[in-house]
């Protein structure tokens, strides 16, 4: 496994598992999820959610925002992000 990959799924799951103060808003949120999506699905595909919901909605147009970013790049920019809120 590459070293890349290992930094992002450690950094995944801190994520997924962080506790005490790390109260991310929606707006992060929404970075962390697509930026995961991009790194482990691609692009984005299917058709856009109806407009009651809300959620899916936000979750495919934030995913769509990085369409055609390279996996890897969406990998390091997980990284990154959560690296700078440290």
């Amino acid at each position: 496994m590459s070293d890349l990959k290992t930094r992002f799924d450690e950094a995944v799951n801190h994520i997924q598992t962080a506790e005490g103060d790390f109260k991310p808003s929606n707006e992060m949120k929404l970075e962390f999820y697509a930026l995961y999506k991009q790194a482990t699905a691609g692009d984005v595909s299917g058709k856009r959610p109806g407009m009651m919901d809300f959620v899916g909605r936000a979750k495919f147009d934030a995913w769509e925002k990085l369409k055609g970013m390279s996996g890897d790049d969406a990998m390091q920019k997980y990284i990154d992000r959560l690296e700078s809120l440290k």
